[in-house]
């Protein structure tokens, strides 16, 4: 049970194993685009490129649909990146559901860990292969991996780190557990986090924090859905930038510095160098490739108010 393309990898590394995929379950395709096409989700085009058995799940209160899952008679459900279960459908399998989370469990439960360990500018993460129960990201857990987070990272590159770390980690865990020897370990609940979905008005960059915490929203946030900033009434994307040390800091959000390779901009602390960005309504450009077009200068700013 999967969508997006965070569920591929897992996926591929299951039909290439001895374990038998007797149906892929994936939300029904949405009209998109100027034509309106109907479009599938990654998961659910897979299983038609794939010959794989495809079932489009729409309301779990569908009976005819659960009804055909019952009668699937499988021994395991593999939950990535999908929706929440109800109970009687963690009920259906032998041996109930698992899912890959983006974290350390009890660490980040919720529906945005790896955006937040970015966010925090934590040095490592990593994923839980866990059963599925009622209360989200509790159940216990079967097999944990880590790795490091390094600083030119964001939401994307770590995504697919994790994608390819879940894919090994699940292998194991569902090794284990046709062997019998899975070891299933109790959550301590009061080390537990939160990492909840993120949301529009988290997406508009203030420029009073430190350049540090800039620096760790927008990787977490990149490429999508995106910071962004208002500069002469239109958003401006900001994808990528770099830290420059200095105490000399005056306003934040005023831009401090242009030049043909470079806008330095004042945060609470210090100076952010922004290297990708994209103007409203244009794509995305390195800095360079924007000063091109551009008339900002020094002085300028950036305002948190679309009417300024």
């Amino acid at each position: 049970m999967g969508n997006p393309r965070f569920a591929i990898d897992p996926l591929k590394t299951i039909f290439k194993s001895g374990h038998e995929i007797r149906a892929i379950i994936s939300n029904p395709p949405k009209r998109m685009g100027r034509k309106k096409t109907n479009q599938y989700t990654d998961v659910g085009q897979f299983a038609i490129d794939n010959n794989i058995r495809l079932i489009e799940l729409g309301s779990f209160n569908d009976e005819d649909t659960y009804e055909e899952i019952v009668s699937l008679k499988v021994d395991i459900f593999i939950v990535v990146a999908f929706r929440i279960l109800p109970q009687r459908y963690i009920d259906i399998p032998k041996f109930g559901a698992v899912n890959i989370h983006a974290s350390i469990l009890p660490s980040y439960r919720g529906a945005a860990p790896i955006q937040w360990a970015l966010m925090n500018g934590d040095k490592n993460t990593g994923v839980s292969i866990f059963q599925i129960e009622k209360k989200i990201d509790t159940g216990k857990i079967i097999y944990q991996d880590k790795i490091d987070i390094f600083d030119e990272d964001n939401f994307e590159t770590l995504s697919n780190r994790l994608s390819t770390l879940g894919s090994k980690s699940l292998l194991k865990a569902l090794n284990d557990i046709e062997l019998g020897s899975a070891k299933l370990l109790k959550q301590d609940n009061s080390k537990a986090t939160k990492a909840p979905k993120i949301n529009r008005d988290m997406l508009q960059i203030n420029w009073s924090w430190s350049s540090n915490k800039i620096n760790n929203w927008i990787r977490g946030l990149s490429p999508w859905p995106g910071m962004y900033t208002l500069y002469n009434k239109k958003k401006l994307k900001i994808f990528k930038v770099k830290l420059v040390r200095t105490t000399n800091v005056e306003k934040a959000g005023i831009i401090h510095s242009v030049s043909s390779t470079r806008v330095e901009v004042n945060s609470g602390d210090g100076l952010v160098s922004i290297l990708e960005l994209q103007q409203e309504g244009k794509k995305r450009l390195t800095i360079e490739e924007f000063l091109k077009g551009s008339d900002i200068k020094e002085g300028d700013y950036f305002s948190h108010d679309i009417n300024t």
